[in-house]
């Protein structure tokens, strides 16, 4: 942590008719890389507009470095006014080059001179990042930045970032992106806000001491008190604690379904026994699909059990929907047959929420304004039920519009899954979702008794929850692994470097080093130890700045430390590319 450029000191913001913030304390130092965790509804969003300053708040102050330029990624841009989204993107504040938007622009699928007036949501959002990251800020606001991208941009994103000299906060459902490149955490809650100098790697465990030390403080309240505490970590802490049981259940079925895969190379699956027929609900045979003579999916054989979890992976563009279209019957193929089990009762959570209509409250929305609704053949009240998806009970009678998007996700979510089916279909279903939720989410798939598809380029959702990978690559090839995400992008990185050399075995150095230098091998043996010790001066480090008290109370010290962590961390980072590539050539030289 470095030198504040941006404060936030004993603000207070009043919403509706209580205090949504109160007495919160922020400092943002110039080469921060910070996790805003929160629950949807919390105030994340709000936050971001104080520390950019564009919301007046009612106690505290705000302080600013001079000169320092900040950026704020909203999740719904404002395009009006422009005649194509370049224009939208070459006038922002800070004045961005053309051939910088340009560059990210392709990075991330975007087509500038598309008509602002009919671009989509997401491709709003991807003009919007174009602007924030050319404009090349001290301080970038990141809220929900993955949305919309595929796994390329996401990733060509993070290495952005890495490489980025400012500072960031980032508010983001995908675990993944937070893991990879903060380095510190902000926790808000209850209108209060929490640091700790830990990336979002170390979160959970770090808010589950949180929670532990306010249970033992909640023993003297009063009993009112310890019922909401009780609550939140019945549906927090325990929740996670009953999700370890299920990845591991997971992972059996991980092994069963490899167990099934047919010959290498072929997206197909069979069967080990013939009665084993009989749970078959989808079986894709030959299946090929093409549009204005382009190919979206080209002899695709695959059966489908009951039970499965299947996530659909692939570039924007590559097909994901049309398969997903194709295995629920919505559009026939042009070769080949689809079969689908005549007692198959299909629901679709996809991307639009465009169930949760304007003007309705939200018991309108999941019981037609009655008292109860029916749970897959079991009545529950409204409240009950509310609650078993992390709404507060006085949600009832709030209305939809007054809910953040993420609440409006959740809402949509709870109302789909009182349904009953048996084949559940879920186009993008993270995007807005806070992590709570997410947890929510991957609880009620796992305990879900019917067959799953997933569009989705949320890497740890697909790791959390899918039994298979169907991988696209936008030429009609798919490719089927067995387990998660992680499984079938090391399927992807061995083929990669499985391909023939480009370079002529001729023309090949007529000799060859058949071990590393002197040098190069001491290094190589001496850097583990100085890893090994980096990472426990980080430790130490991390710990002193996790007291609260420290920066209040010696300012200066406070600033050492964080220098010295700052060193350790790039320090370490050197360490670990140096010794990935010494071992990368230890082991080519055999």
């Amino acid at each position: 942590m470095s030198a504040p450029i941006v404060s936030l000191e004993s603000i207070g913001l009043v919403q509706g008719t209580g205090w949504l913030l109160r007495g919160l304390d922020l400092f943002i130092g110039e080469r921060d890389r910070l996790a805003l965790i929160g629950r949807n509804g919390a105030g994340k969003t709000t936050l971001f507009r104080l520390i950019a300053g564009l919301v007046d708040f009612d106690e505290g102050q705000r302080k600013a470095r001079p000169g320092t330029h900040i950026v704020l990624l909203e999740q719904d841009p404002k395009v009006t006014g422009f005649a194509t989204l370049r224009d939208f993107a070459m006038r922002g504040p800070g004045a961005p080059e053309a051939h910088e938007v340009d560059a990210i622009a392709q990075q991330i699928g975007l087509d500038l001179d598309r008509a602002a007036e009919t671009a989509s949501g997401g491709e709003r959002r991807r003009a919007a990042l174009a602007r924030a990251l050319a404009e090349n800020p001290d301080l970038i606001l990141l809220d929900e930045p993955t949305n919309h991208l595929d796994l390329a941009a996401i990733e060509w994103l993070e290495g952005w970032l890495g490489r980025y000299t400012g500072a960031f906060v980032a508010i983001s459902h995908d675990r993944t992106f937070l893991t990879r490149l903060t380095r510190s955490s902000l926790w808000l809650d209850r209108g209060q806000i929490r640091r700790a100098e830990i990336g979002f790697g170390g979160f959970e465990a770090w808010t589950e001491q949180v929670y532990a030390e306010e249970a033992r403080a909640a023993e003297k309240l009063d009993s009112k008190l310890r019922d909401e505490l009780h609550w939140l970590q019945r549906g927090v802490t325990a929740r996670r604690r009953r999700n370890q049981g299920r990845l591991a259940k997971l992972h059996e079925m991980r092994a069963q379904r490899a167990s099934m895969i047919g010959q290498a190379g072929k997206a197909k699956l069979g069967l080990q026994t013939d009665d084993a027929k009989a749970k078959i609900v989808i079986d894709a045979e030959g299946v090929s699909k093409s549009y204005d003579g382009r190919t979206i999916i080209k002899d695709l054989t695959l059966r489908i059990q009951r039970g499965d979890r299947i996530g659909i992976v692939g570039p924007n563009g590559a097909g994901k929907t049309t398969l997903l279209r194709l295995l629920t019957g919505e559009i026939a193929p042009d070769t080949g047959t689809v079969k689908r089990a005549k007692t198959l009762a299909g629901i679709t959570i996809d991307q639009q929420r465009k169930l949760l209509e304007p003007g309705k409250r939200v018991r309108d929305i999941l019981a037609d304004g009655g008292d109860w609704i029916d749970v897959r053949g079991e009545k529950k009240h409204v409240i009950g039920y509310l609650k078993e998806f992390l709404f507060d009970p006085s949600y009832a009678d709030a209305p939809v519009d007054a809910l953040s998007g993420g609440e409006r996700s959740r809402l949509l979510l709870s109302r789909e899954f009182a349904r009953a089916s048996n084949l559940l279909v879920l186009d993008e279903p993270t995007n807005d979702l806070d992590l709570e939720t997410l947890d929510l989410l991957q609880e009620v798939i796992a305990d879900y008794e019917g067959t799953v598809l997933i569009v989705s380029h949320d890497r740890d959702f697909l790791d959390r929850t899918v039994t298979m990978v169907v991988g696209l690559d936008g030429s009609g090839r798919a490719d089927v692994v067995a387990g998660g995400f992680a499984d079938w992008e090391k399927k992807r990185t061995q083929r990669t470097a499985a391909k023939p050399s480009s370079t002529p075995a001729a023309e090949a150095p007529r000799t060859a080093r058949t071990k590393l230098s002197y040098k190069d091998q001491r290094e190589l043996d001496m850097l583990p130890g100085e890893i090994d010790a980096l990472h426990a001066e980080i430790a130490r480090h991390e710990e002193s700045l996790a007291n609260p008290a420290l920066y209040t109370r010696d300012p200066d010290g406070f600033m050492k430390i964080s220098a010295a962590l700052d060193a350790a961390r790039s320090r370490l980072a050197i360490c670990e590319d140096r010794w990935l590539e010494l071992a990368e050539q230890s082991e080519a030289l055999g």
